[in-house]
């Protein structure tokens, strides 16, 4: 477990592909009992330790995780998370198709099947449907995958994968959304990379950039954008 940032009112942790932060039916040791337990014996606590979480991050997905440490900013944070615009949010997701266009903002309609835990996008409104939006730009490419950078404007289930799959880009490693194999780590390349916002008690301005996981391929992109080899080229 990393953490990233931490002061006396919140926490934020670069999660790992394949930790769990809520609990499910498989009883997986869960991130915020890990993070519970290095507050407690970094501030040798005897009692119970409070953390709150005002969103999540999927299993497979690796990147920031954002806590509350007291009830009065979890109580500011879910009101900022569920406000539109409030926490600026940006993914770096490895795909294996060039996308269509250099940038491009995509909108469906999503519905989710709760038995198949999937998520299906349509283009017109629905009455059982969500409205997601993303913005995508294309930031790098390597022989044989593409980097892109996401900015969220929802947060709908799996909404960053199943957008991306109906414009045939399938995110490396998700064999649930249609790329054809799973990653040794049964992770995906999807990485919640910043959030933005303003401090739910000192109200100043955050930026918390996690960097991806130490591998092959994230490091490979990483080396290419330090280099400023990374500028894909459209003809307009």
């Amino acid at each position: 477990m990393q953490i990233i940032f931490e002061d006396n009112h919140i926490i934020a942790v670069n999660k790992s592909c394949g930790e769990i932060v809520q609990g499910d039916k498989t009883g997986d040791l869960t991130l915020i009992d890990a993070v519970k337990d290095y507050l407690k014996k970094k501030y040798s606590k005897s009692g119970n330790v409070y953390i709150g979480l005002p969103h999540r991050l999927d299993r497979p997905t690796s990147g920031v995780v954002l806590l509350a440490k007291t009830e009065k900013a979890l109580i500011r944070l879910n009101k900022m998370f569920q406000a539109h615009n409030a926490v600026e949010k940006t993914y770096w997701a490895v795909i294996d198709n060039r996308p269509p266009k250099f940038e491009d903002t995509l909108e469906h309609y999503l519905v989710k099947n709760q038995e198949k835990n999937i998520s299906m996008a349509f283009r017109n409104q629905r009455s059982d449907g969500k409205y997601a939006s993303l913005t995508y730009r294309h930031i790098a490419s390597s022989d044989r995958y593409h980097l892109l950078e996401i900015e969220l404007h929802t947060g709908r289930h799996h909404q960053v994968r199943v957008q991306l799959r109906q414009i045939n880009l399938h995110i490396k490693g998700d064999v649930k959304y249609g790329f054809p194999r799973a990653n040794d780590d049964k992770g995906i390349h999807l990485h919640a990379r910043k959030v933005e916002f303003e401090h739910p008690v000192k109200k100043e301005h955050v930026t918390i950039i996690a960097n991806p996981p130490n591998e092959v391929l994230w490091n490979e992109f990483m080396n290419l954008l330090q280099n400023n080899r990374f500028n894909p080229v459209y003809q307009v």
